[in-house]
Formats: structure tokens, C-alpha cells, sequence
């Protein structure tokens, strides 16, 4: 059997016409050796010699991803050809005689929604069976291959720009001169399109072959021996989808134009994305958008406006709250009342215990694990507690203390004395040393080492120490300062004025700036890396900065709000309301999981969402005409 015997039926049988065009946009599933077409020993009436490549040997495709290079600066494919002299099914090195390239287009930008690439176009193969002629003597076989620039998927012949040849053996010997052999079955190649999923994320082909075993000219599935894909690579341009209905299932790489002029146009998530998949989606329409999750599924939103919004919920202790510490975790807390009483929490506010009474508490701290706790009276003195609050001992002192901050381990603690001196201690409050000067001390915080600290006085200047509080500066102004916060290593460091702004310093207190608006601001805490800070004002709400404090938004009702601590990540607040609850803050740092979770946007809002792995998307690009995204 010939070799031409196969591509007399090509686009019948082996490659119907559907599947004819193939697309090959920078493989990467290999074909070791690609059987087109052979002949078994020969048929029993020829007496071929078979041992002679040019008596009946199979003619074998290889087909091998091109990394980029001279031959392809993109990268692509190598197409080697020849005949299978040795008779072994494998096309080897030295029985190569033709190789051919097709090479991938240069891939466009994609660097936003809107913004396609102008490159980027695909590589189409097409095999035509070749008359006998001056290219194959006994004829074979032309691959065809060209960039699809008409984009229609299909290879005509104004884009070809490359062709090579695959051609038959000689005949054998005339009949009766040799042996006679077995009677052959040819070789079939069947190419057909594999949809984006676990064999090729962004979808290909898949090649297929075996020996026609029933002569039907027919590659059927019982005679399918090998398998292999030919991968397509992510596409380099956006393939844009006007949507004007209001929901439509996205899919992976693909940018989607909400353009429904009265409702919101809802696109849930690619179901099954690859890492790296991406989505766009522009809003068109005056109805906006809604990215929708599947199960498992969530947004990452601490890089997009309204993506850290915090909720804030009442709990069921109520005072005349003066101080609150949390844990590094969040996870235990405390908080103190001027009318007596000291509650602690182990499960982040869920319950609350009651542990002290009768004592006018102005002040608290916590190690960052929770088991040490500090606290002061106003005219008394302070109490300690190594067990996270079980159990409580005092230095038996009596002075108007106003404030207490702690090291992260709770062995440096930092007391403020009002009209009195600066207390400090290097063993958990055991022994304490005198500093500084008699002033109306209001408020301290502490670097996690304990090293840079920073106290506020009622009516006069800040001040702050870089050694312990062995030494104390002066810095700032005089205001009417209350409440003081330091990141975890001291550089960034906040103060509350009453009736005035909240100030700022990003060198470890050497400069002080204001900024945000006069109020009569109460309370300060801040996250370790300082970003995230919220502040309390009497009268007012509670005030939140997602950017190191140059910026500030309200995220609470209206309350006589006081004493506010943080999480080392900033995700859990603690706030009090004097004269009313404690509220458990909860600051967003995606969506959802799952199908409760959204994230919305209106006209002419954009936003690229890239998947990176365990049901995360995230945004790397967005453009909001409105104050901020939406966020469930």
C-alpha cells in the first residue's frame, strides 16, 4: 500500500473538513512520531523487499515544540519528516529529510481592560495530499502553513508562507522477484479540537493514530494506539464579548463589555481557570456589573478602593470604656471601664468574661500573644496578669495614672503617671524606674521591642525616646494631644488631638505632620506596618486610613466613641462606645468565599482579575469612575 493511498481520503476520512485547519499557537504537548502513512510488510501480491526504504516504508511525522530562537524568534513548532528505513514506528534523527517550522506571532499587550494586542496572531497548519509531479515523484503530501491574518481560523491560500513536502517511496520490485509479505494496514492520523481543560488549559488539538486494522479507511477508537496534544498558549490579545443580556458565564482570557442600559449585567467565574487565567470586564451600560463566585471560590480586594471596607458589630458588654488591647491574632482581648470593671475575651469577642471590679481603670495593655495583660487606675495601682486575665496581682502604688503600652513579648512596659513622671520597666512590671519630668502625661504606645516609645501630654508637646525611655525629645507642638500609636518597629508613629488633627511622623518621630480634618478625635491604634489605622472621635464616628493616615474615611455610626486597638494585621478592631457597647471590628480583605461573595462596579468601571491558585482571583488592574468598588 502507498503512501498517497491515505490522502486520497484525507479530508474525507482521516481530516474532515472541519478539522482541517489546524491551529498551533505555541505547542507544547510533543508528538514523538506521528505515523501518516505505512504499509505492513507489503501486500501479499508485490514481493517487495522490505528492507529497502524504498519498497513500502512508512512515511512518519514528527512534530516538536520550537522554543524561541533563530528558527522562530516567538517560539513554535518543528515539523521533521522522512521515512522509516529501519521499520521500527519511530522517526529517528537519521532517517529525518525534511524539517519545517511554523513559528507563533508576536503576542500584543493586555495590560488593561480595553487594550487589546495588534499582534499576536495564530499559526494554521494544512496538509493537501501532492499529486505525483516534480516535488514527489510517486506523490505524498503538502503541509501547508501561514499566520491566520484574516483571524477566521481557517487557512486559505493567500496565507501560506511556508510549504514542505512528504513524499511516497519508490515502488518495489516488479512482482514475483522477491518473497511475498504480509498483507499491510495503513497508518491513519486523526486531528481534532481539544477544548481548554486538563489536557490543554487553553484548548489545541489532539492527535490521534493507529493502524487501520479493518481496511475501512477509518481510524475507529477500538484502533487508536497513540494520543498526544498539540497545546495552544494563553492568547497574547483580548477576545472581547459585548454583553447586553444580564448574566453570562465567563470564560477564562477573555474580556467581557456590560452593556445592559437598565440592569446590572451579572459574569460569574470561569468554573474550572488554570493558574495565570485571567478576566476583564468594562462597564458600558448604566446598569453596571456584578463578578459573581462559584463554590470555593473568592476575590482578593485589599488592593482595590472599597476592598477594605470594615463592619463594625455590637457586643454585650456596655461601660464608660477608657482602654481596649488586642492580641497580635486578635483573637484576645480586654477592656477596661472607668465605672469599675475589666472584661477579657479569648475568642475575639464572642464572650466576654468580667474579671475586676470596683476600679476606676484608665488604661490597658497586652503582650502579643494575650497572656500578659497590664492595666492602671486613676489613683491606684497597677495590676498585672500573666495568664491572659485568670488571675491578677498588683505593685500596690497609688498614683493618677492615665496610660500604659507594652512590648510585644510584655517584659518592656511604659506607665504614664498624670502630673507625675514617665514609669518604664524591663521585667514585666516587677521593678520600675522613674523618667522624664512631671507633666500632664495622657497616653503612651511602645515599639514591639520596647525601644522607640512615644507619650502625649495634655496641653503641651510630644515626646519620644529611641532608647527604652532612658531619654525623652521633645517634638511636635503644643496641643491638647490624646491618644498615641506606633508601628510594630516605631518608625511610623500617630496622635489624636482633641479638638484638633491627627498627626503623623514616618522617622520615628523626629518630624510630625498633620493631616485629615479638625475634630474632636479621641483614641488611635494602628496595624504592625503601620497602613492601617483607625481613630475614635467623641460626637463623631470612627474614622478609618487604608494608607498610612493620608487619607481618612468614616466607617461607623455616630457615637461617643473613645478607646480603639488593633490587630498586627489590621484586620481586627476593638472600639468602645462610652456609655454604651463594645463594637468587634472586622476589616475586609476579600470577598466571600464562595457564592455569597461578589464584587460590583458601574459605568465605566474596569477591572482585571488574574487566578493565582486555590480559589483566589486577584485584581492587577482597575479603573474606577465611581468612589469604590462594591464588596459582599
Amino acid at each position: 500500500m502507498h503512501f498517497c493511498s491515505l490522502f486520497d481520503d484525507l479530508s474525507r476520512t482521516v481530516f474532515p473538513k472541519a478539522h482541517q485547519p489546524k491551529r498551533l499557537l505555541g505547542a507544547t504537548a510533543l508528538l514523538s512520531a506521528v505515523l501518516l502513512s505505512g504499509c505492513g510488510g507489503g501486500s501479499s501480491d508485490t514481493g517487495t523487499n522490505p528492507s529497502s526504504p524504498a519498497t513500502g516504508s512508512a512515511t512518519l511525522l514528527r512534530i516538536a515544540a520550537e522554543a524561541p530562537g533563530g528558527n522562530c524568534a516567538a517560539g513554535g513548532v518543528r515539523i521533521q519528516s522522512g521515512m522509516d528505513i529501519d521499520a521500527n514506528g519511530v522517526l529517528a534523527d537519521s532517517e529525518v529529510s525534511s524539517t519545517q517550522y511554523v513559528c507563533n506571532g508576536t503576542g500584543g499587550s493586555n495590560a488593561g481592560p480595553g487594550t487589546g494586542g495588534t499582534n499576536g496572531l495564530s499559526t494554521l497548519v494544512r496538509l493537501r495530499p501532492e499529486p505525483a509531479g516534480a516535488q514527489c515523484a510517486q506523490g505524498g503530501s503538502a503541509v501547508l502553513a501561514g499566520l491566520d491574518t484574516s483571524r477566521n481560523g481557517v487557512l486559505e491560500d493567500a496565507e501560506v508562507t511556508s510549504t514542505s513536502y512528504v513524499c511516497n517511496g519508490a515502488p518495489g520490485a516488479p512482482a514475483g522477484s522477491g518473497p511475498a509479505g504480509n498483507a499491510g494496514h495503513d497508518s491513519l492520523l486523526s486531528l481534532t479540537s481539544e477544548l481548554p481543560g486538563a489536557n490543554c488549559a487553553y484548548g489545541g488539538q489532539r492527535v490521534q493514530s493507529g493502524l487501520d486494522r479493518d481496511n475501512n479507511g477509518v481510524l475507529s477508537v477500538a484502533e487508536v494506539t497513540s494520543t498526544s496534544y498539540l497545546c495552544s498558549a494563553a492568547p497574547a490579545d483580548t477576545q472581547w464579548v459585548n454583553v447586553t443580556a444580564s448574566a453570562v458565564q465567563a470564560v477564562s482570557n477573555t474580556g467581557y463589555l456590560a452593556n445592559n442600559p437598565s440592569a446590572r449585567v451579572v459574569i460569574t467565574l470561569p468554573t474550572a481557570p488554570a493558574i495565570g487565567d485571567w478576566i476583564k470586564v468594562t462597564g458600558v451600560g448604566s446598569g453596571g456589573w456584578t463578578i459573581a463566585q462559584n463554590a470555593g471560590q473568592r476575590i482578593a480586594t485589599r488592593s482595590v478602593a472599597g476592598g477594605m471596607n470594615i463592619a463594625w458589630t455590637a457586643q454585650a458588654p456596655s461601660g464608660t470604656w477608657s482602654a481596649v488591647a488586642v492580641s497580635a491574632d486578635g483573637t484576645r482581648q480586654v477592656a477596661t471601664s472607668s465605672s469599675g470593671e475589666l472584661y477579657t475575651t479569648t475568642n475575639s469577642g464572642a464572650n466576654w468574661a468580667l474579671r475586676l471590679t470596683g476600679q476606676t481603670w484608665s488604661g490597658a495593655a497586652m503582650s502579643s500573644d494575650g497572656t500578659k495583660i497590664a492595666a492602671v487606675t486613676n489613683g491606684g495601682s497597677i495590676y498585672h496578669s500573666t495568664d491572659g486575665g485568670a488571675n491578677w496581682s498588683n505593685d500596690g502604688s497609688a498614683r493618677a495614672w492615665s496610660a500604659i503600652a507594652s512590648s510585644a513579648d510584655g517584659s518592656r512596659l511604659v506607665a504614664a503617671a498624670y502630673l507625675g513622671t514617665l514609669w518604664t520597666s524591663s521585667d514585666g512590671g516587677t521593678t520600675w524606674t522613674s523618667r522624664d519630668s512631671n507633666r500632664a502625661w495622657r497616653a503612651v504606645s511602645s515599639s514591639s521591642d520596647g525601644r522607640v516609645l512615644v507619650a502625649a501630654t495634655n496641653g503641651a508637646l510630644l515626646y519620644v525616646s529611641t532608647d527604652y525611655g532612658v531619654t525623652w525629645v521633645a517634638r511636635a507642638s503644643s496641643q491638647f494631644w490624646w491618644g498615641v500609636a506606633s508601628s510594630a518597629d516605631g518608625q511610623r508613629l500617630y496622635a489624636s488631638v482633641d479638638t484638633g488633627s491627627i498627626w503623623t511622623s514616618s522617622d520615628y518621630g523626629t518630624s510630625w505632620q498633620p493631616t485629615g480634618a479638625t475634630r474632636d478625635w479621641r483614641g488611635i491604634a494602628t496595624s504592625s506596618d503601620g497602613r492601617f489605622v483607625v481613630a475614635a472621635s467623641s460626637g463623631g464616628t470612627l474614622y478609618e486610613s487604608s494608607d498610612y493616615g493620608a487619607t481618612w474615611r468614616s466607617t461607623a455610626s455616630a457615637g461617643s466613641w473613645n478607646p480603639v486597638a488593633s490587630s498586627s494585621d489590621g484586620l481586627t478592631l476593638l472600639a468602645g462606645n462610652s456609655g454604651s457597647n463594645l463594637y468587634a471590628g472586622s476589616r475586609r480583605s476579600s470577598t466571600t468565599t464562595g457564592v455569597a461573595g461578589s464584587l460590583s462596579g458601574g459605568q465605566e468601571d474596569a477591572l482585571q482579575l488574574q487566578y493565582v491558585g486555590a480559589g483566589v482571583f486577584m485584581p492587577i488592574s482597575y479603573v474606577l469612575a465611581g468612589p469604590q468598588f462594591t464588596v459582599q
